[in-house]
């Protein structure tokens, strides 16, 4: 195990911590401890916790899942002080390895709910941050409302003294700290949404509003919701990944992790009561974080779910597989050349050429072993995101619909869980009932263009559009995914 005895003694090409775990004090608590928000917010604030003056920004983190999967996750935080190795690793294939010290202490909800609470409450926590996935915050697809018939925020609100949802916990400890006269907290959400920020707004005074309109009026006004870009390839960390991190690197860590050497941080800066000196460690504090949203939405995560679907049909595990295939890398390329970068405002700075060139090298890296079928789930949500803005602009201007067509009939053709070699793969979709897998495994085509992934250009004349996507879905079928990629 990495503890702080282990810290005197690392190997070779292991940094630790540059600054003693003993003078850190908490101001962030963050809900969701998975290895994004280890490789992302935590890696920038061990950066800032050894910077002069920032000591008081450590991290509390909280776990709000049960489980005996959870609880061996704490335990294991707990037995290794929270400390945890990061591999950095370049498409090139060279590492560098850390120690990341900026998590202070590791709460499981379930088994203190007012421990967590007490925490959140103390005015030192000036941040509460979280990663609790892009369909973690209740919002009705349908009203675009916070959903207040969802089960658990029920029952926060019949005993919100024990909550035991995020919604819960948040708004109790900002009722706790009104009451007492302290300040709000930020409230800042770290998860791949587009303005991120808003959708926590909505969703923590939709819950806010429901329990107490005052209460929400007081929160409305003192505590801010920045909107945040997020970006860094983070891939999971199977037993035999983590075995082989901690032979390459001599370590014994419980919690090894591996990301890749690029990483980026936007986040508008509006905080309730002041911030780490996040812009010294690399990250951008702008006013408006619209720009950097788009183009990474637009580039990035639409080309990566355009390579997962694909991938996941031929049999293909990982995105660098699916990248190294040229007819797919082509297709990539062609769609960001020919349908995204003209239509594409560039964010303060950045070149899209430069971009696109840098998002092919991230998908490239075979270190990350970054699996299609971890890409590709929660598609419905993803397709809605990531391509509608794209498909709109082609549908308004009469342009080619040929590459856009085919990663909606790659996209549907992959919901049916079977490759092209025959092999059978269980599509994660966590928005779908019983009828909506039925709809989308039917053999009439024209029924799954009635999918919610679908929605986002039903105004505009998308004849067209369907006629091509029912078509290369029949082509993939009979002739195969290769026989269906735009030429």
């Amino acid at each position: 195990m990495i503890t702080r005895e282990t810290l005197k003694t690392l190997p070779d090409g292991v940094a630790g911590p540059s600054y003693d775990l003993d003078d850190i004090k908490p101001g962030i608590v963050h809900f969701g401890v998975g290895n994004f928000f280890r490789a992302h917010e935590a890696y920038y604030i061990n950066k800032v916790l050894a910077l002069p003056g920032q000591q008081d920004w450590g991290i509390i983190g909280v776990g709000l899942t049960f489980g005996e999967r959870s609880r061996k996750k704490a335990e294991d935080f707990r037995k290794q002080d929270c400390l945890f190795s990061l591999t950095e690793t370049a498409p090139s294939g060279e590492s560098k390895r850390s120690i990341n010290g900026a998590l202070r202490d590791y709460l499981l909800a379930s088994q203190g709910c007012e421990t967590v609470l007490e925490r959140l409450s103390d005015p030192s926590i000036r941040i509460v941050s979280m990663t609790i996935t892009e369909g973690g915050y209740n919002i009705d697809e349908k009203t675009e409302e916070f959903d207040l018939g969802n089960e658990a925020v029920r029952k926060d609100l019949a005993n919100p003294g024990e909550p035991a949802t995020v919604f819960g916990y948040v708004v109790e400890a900002l009722r706790r700290r009104r009451d007492a006269g302290h300040k709000a907290f930020t409230i800042m959400s770290c998860d791949n949404l587009r303005h991120n920020g808003n959708v926590a707004r909505k969703a923590f005074l939709g819950y806010a509003r429901a329990r107490d309109p005052e209460l929400a009026k007081w929160i409305e006004e003192n505590a801010t919701f920045p909107n945040a870009m997020v970006d860094r390839i983070t891939p999971t960390v199977s037993p035999a990944i983590a075995e082989r991190l901690n032979r390459e690197s001599g370590l014994d860590d419980l919690l090894p992790l591996v990301a890749e050497d690029f990483t980026q941080w936007v986040i508008e800066d509006d905080f309730a009561d002041g911030r780490p000196d996040l812009e010294k460690v690399g990250v951008q504090m702008v006013d408006d974080v619209t720009d950097y949203e788009y183009m990474k939405i637009r580039m990035l995560n639409a080309s990566h779910i355009f390579l997962a679907f694909s991938g996941l049909l031929l049999g293909y595990e990982h995105i660098d597989e699916s990248i190294s295939d040229p007819d797919l890398r082509k297709l990539v390329e062609t769609y960001l050349d020919t349908d995204v970068i003209p239509t594409l405002k560039a964010a303060p700075g950045e070149d899209l050429q430069e971009y696109k060139k840098s998002v092919i090298s991230r998908f490239s890296n075979p270190a990350m072993a970054d699996q299609n079928l971890r890409i590709g789930s929660d598609g419905a949500s993803k397709v809605q995101v990531f391509w509608t803005a794209t498909i709109r602009n082609l549908l308004s201007d009469g342009r080619d619909l040929d590459r856009v067509a085919y990663g909606l009939a790659a996209y549907l053709e992959m919901l049916r869980g079977k490759n092209e070699k025959g092999e059978s793969y269980e599509p994660i979709e966590p928005t779908f009932t019983d009828a909506t897998w039925k709809t989308a495994r039917s053999d009439d085509f024209e029924t799954a263009l009635s999918l919610p992934a679908f929605d986002g250009w039903q105004n505009l004349d998308h004849a067209e559009l369907d006629a091509k996507v029912i078509e290369l879905r029949k082509i993939i079928r009979e002739k195969g995914v290769k026989a269906a990629l735009p030429v």
